[in-house]
């Protein structure tokens, strides 16, 4: 694992880059509410993803500043715009680098990272080529939906009944390839044994389905 600094427009995001041997693909991972790139949850997907052969971008949306003022205002989580501004830049700097230029592109996104993954997305249909949301708002994506075009995972918790919802109304109002998982007994944030694994699982397959990967070490 690398650590980062990322350009995005005024602002620096901190990132830490990991590719294993041989990668065919990086996904960049986009937080959700009140989270950052330590998210336990995001760094266990992470490991399951690098064992698939997949590299992996958990980073920042937010500065360290404006996640001081987040805390205490919440003006910036529910910031949609401004979140998948902020994965665009991260997107194209990673098509810059020497090390990941040529790797095929996956989002993954939580809670309001998983709408700014699909607003990016639609953003970018050259550069995208899978997204997953695990316990996420798509629903805030709003008018991006009909125009992603990357095949897109939704994950939910099967005791998440309002997010669920929300994933339905979602899922709906997309055009492109779409799948809702809903993983039995979860809540939203995954915490019941054996849940986070199983998204950890459906994750991987989906990106590897989607974006090509090497086999998984043993």
């Amino acid at each position: 694992m690398t650590e980062i600094q990322i350009p995005a427009g005024r602002a620096v995001l901190s990132g830490n880059l990991t590719i294993p041997e041989n990668a065919m693909a990086l996904v960049l991972f986009a937080h959700g509410s009140g989270s950052s790139r330590h998210s336990p949850r995001n760094q266990f997907v992470a490991r399951t993803l690098n064992r698939a052969g997949l590299g992996t971008l958990p980073f920042d949306l937010l500065t360290p500043e404006e996640e001081s003022l987040d805390i205490y205002t919440r003006e910036h989580r529910f910031n949609i715009g401004l979140l998948a501004e902020r994965l665009v830049h991260t997107t194209k700097w990673a098509r810059q680098q020497e090390e990941t230029r040529d790797l095929r592109i996956g989002y993954f996104g939580s809670s309001t990272g998983g709408a700014a993954a699909l607003v990016a997305a639609a953003e970018l249909p050259q550069d995208v080529g899978a997204v997953v949301s695990r316990g996420g708002r798509p629903d805030l994506a709003g008018d991006a939906l009909p125009k992603v075009q990357a095949p897109t995972l939704l994950i939910v918790g099967g005791n998440d009944n309002i997010v669920i919802e929300l994933n339905e109304m979602a899922r709906d109002q997309t055009r492109c390839e779409v799948k809702l998982e809903i993983v039995p007994g979860a809540t939203h944030l995954f915490e019941e044994p054996d849940a986070l694994e199983r998204v950890a699982k459906l994750a991987s397959d989906w990106f590897v389905d989607h974006l090509g990967a090497r086999s998984a070490q043993p």
